[in-house]
Formats: C-alpha cells, structure tokens, sequence
C-alpha cells in the first residue's frame, strides 16, 4: 500500500513508499501535528482546491505524467524533498496532495522560489514575461544556467475534433523558449536569436559546438544550455 505522510514543520515533507489516495485513516499518529500548523501552511502556499480537467479533451493537461510522483518543492528559501508534486501545464499550477481531506490542492506560484519533479526537470517561477501570450502563471522550465538563464515554457493548447468521438477536444503539447540575461527575456526561435541576446560571436563557437554535436533544432535544450553557462558570455 503506498502511502503520504507529511512533517509540516520547517523541515521537510516526508513521501513513504509513494502516494495513494486511501490515506486519510492510516497514517493518524501525524494528523494532529497537522492540523496545529494547517492554518499557517494554507496561508503560506495553498492557493484552493485544484478542479479536474474535462473529461470531454482528449489526453491530459499535465507535464510528464498525471500521477502524483515525488517532486522537490523550494519555498521562502526552504527546500522540503519527497513532495508529491503534478504540474498541470494547460492552466500552468503546480499541485500537490492534501493528506487529510484526500484532495489535490494548489500551490500559490508567487510562493515558488521552484521545483524539480521526479524526472529532474526543474522549474521556477519568474516575472518580468507578462506580455509573452503565455506567461500564465509565471513557471518555467530551467533548461541551463550560467551567467544568464535558457528557459522553456511548456504549456499545452487544445484543437477541435471533427471525428465523431466521446472527445470535443484534444491536448496539444507545446514549448517556448527564452533566454533571460541582465533581467531581460529574449523569445529564442532560431539561433541567432540566442547568440544576439547573448552578445556571442558564432563563428567563435562554430567548433565547440560541433565537436558536442549540439544544433538548435534537434536539441535546443542542450544547445542553449551550452551557450548561457559559456565562459564568454558577458
């Protein structure tokens, strides 16, 4: 049986053996140190409770995997592991797991210092992007960090079928990228866009980049990766 505990106190959030939503009435022993220190960690973080997806799109709204998995959470400086974490990259929330009332709560972006899910990704919370079509709720993905910071959105967009089906709609996965140096978001869709907000001469990094293989459109992640932790950036 998996199971959720959680240590509310400035430590960390303890995962034991994995999640299950039959949690309520097992792990009893920890619920009344939570509710002592509920009504601050609501105030800290929970931004309510998260509303289901429709069942009328096709596919899922989340980033990697539906299932609650152990994630790492950094707020206000703290970092609590073992965190039971799904991001919903439709509406862009992070959501985790309410261990007494079994229900998927929200977390507040703007407490967010960041997060890693189970399969390394890390994200973090960033202003400064509003008038980017699809900031939402200010999360994204750090792909490489240096003297500047390569991002990617990820987000997912929805089409219309016209097949006769159960399905209205269908989840589209989409991704962004950006490159953010001295406070400044430049849209990456080419390399030169990379190179120019990075003030990098690319005939200077022509051989580097093909002794590693690394080429924008096939590898983006890794290419822009290379270039803001480069030790000629500015």
């Amino acid at each position: 049986m998996l199971k959720i505990v959680f240590f509310l106190s400035p430590v960390f959030f303890f995962l034991s053996n994995g999640i299950s939503a039959q949690v309520a009435g097992e792990n009893l022993p920890y619920i009344p140190a939570y509710r002592e220190q509920i009504p601050y960690f609501q105030e800290l973080i929970t931004g309510g409770q998260f509303a289901e997806p429709s069942s009328l799109i096709k596919g899922e709204p989340y980033y990697g995997t539906r299932q609650f998995e152990s994630g790492t959470l950094r707020i206000n400086g703290i970092t609590y592991p073992a965190v039971p974490l799904v991001y919903d990259c439709f509406r862009d929330q992070l959501v985790t797991f309410h261990p007494i009332f079994n229900q998927k709560i929200l977390i507040k972006p703007e407490k967010i210092d960041g997060f890693s899910l189970s399969n390394g990704d890390l994200f973090r919370h960033f202003s400064g992007n509003e008038s980017y079509s699809r900031h939402g709720n200010g999360i994204y993905q750090v792909v490489g960090e240096g003297k500047a910071i390569a991002l990617a959105k990820r987000y997912k967009t929805t089409k219309a079928l016209r097949e006769m089906s159960r399905f209205d709609e269908e989840y589209l996965e989409k991704v962004d990228f950006f490159i953010l140096n001295d406070g400044v978001f430049t849209v990456v869709k080419k390399a030169s866009d990379a190179y120019l907000a990075l003030g990098l001469e690319p005939k200077v990094l022509k051989k580097e980049l093909k002794a590693k293989g690394l080429q924008f459109k096939p590898n983006p992640e890794g290419f822009l990766s290379f270039l803001v932790s480069h030790p000629s950036v500015d």
